[in-house]
């Protein structure tokens, strides 16, 4: 693929400090990102509130922010360094949230900044639950019975509605954050709340449970053309649980 000769100075997203043992893989794929753009000339504009991770060394890119990972540093950066372009997908939750943010809001239009490696309305499609449900529905995929709640109120009229258990699922967080399997109403109140509180659009989506089902993964990368490749292929070794990342599991070599 030739390289674009409309861009010139990319922003790349970091993914924030991140739990030990968990998403280690955004700051090794952010880093090699800046390697890689500028060996390809562009100049790489990172914003990262981690200074312990080597994504944060100054030889890593042009120019680096510690930051807080918020909208409101965003567009102030973004407002001083005028990128052409950002790419928000190798900070994981962090970085598609904030993209989706300074899209909805109408700050990458105003500084006509480009997002590249994903589409804005993908991210949309791929945390809003609502859309994700609408997403499956379409494409004739079946997915446990479930519904969005905005409050604790209506996730109490939904879990009656399906049985105990349920899973509270919030959309827009890390790994799961938030979330979680709940056997009673008392834990419910407990977990939906928390998932509403933390979740960027208060949003949750009660669910069916699936606990005790057979897990397995497939890591899948597509790009622009439709051209797929299957990276690799994941079977838990436990029963699904609330979050694949919790599981222990195994792949072929």
């Amino acid at each position: 693929m030739p390289k674009r000769s409309d861009i010139h100075k990319v922003a790349i997203i970091g993914s924030g400090p991140i739990v030990i043992g968990q998403a280690c893989e955004f700051d090794y794929s952010g880093t090699q990102a800046c390697k890689a753009l500028k060996r390809l000339g562009y100049e790489v504009l990172l914003v990262n509130s981690n200074p312990a991770t080597i994504m944060t060394d100054p030889a890593m890119a042009d120019v680096t922010y510690i930051e807080p990972l918020n909208l409101e540093s965003m567009v102030r950066i973004i407002e001083k360094e005028r990128p052409d372009a950002l790419l928000p997908n190798l900070g994981g939750q962090s970085g598609l949230n904030l993209a989706s943010e300074l899209a909805r809001k109408g700050y990458l239009g105003k500084y006509g900044v480009k997002v590249i490696g994903v589409n804005v309305d993908a991210i949309e499609r791929g945390e809003d639950r609502i859309a994700f449900k609408e997403t499956m529905r379409k494409l004739g995929i079946d997915m446990p019975r479930s519904a969005p709640a905005f409050s604790v109120e209506e996730a109490e009229a939904i879990a009656q509605q399906l049985g105990y258990p349920v899973v509270i699922r919030p959309a827009y967080t890390l790994g799961g954050t938030g979330g979680g399997a709940v056997f009673n109403v008392d834990e419910l109140r407990t977990v939906a709340a928390r998932g509403i509180a933390a979740s960027l659009v208060g949003q949750i989506l009660v669910e069916e449970s699936v606990l005790g089902w057979e897990e397995l993964e497939l890591e899948v990368v597509r790009d622009a053309r439709n051209q797929m490749i299957t990276v690799c292929f994941i079977e838990n070794v436990d029963a699904m649980g609330v979050h694949t990342g919790d599981s222990f599991a195994l792949r072929p070599c």
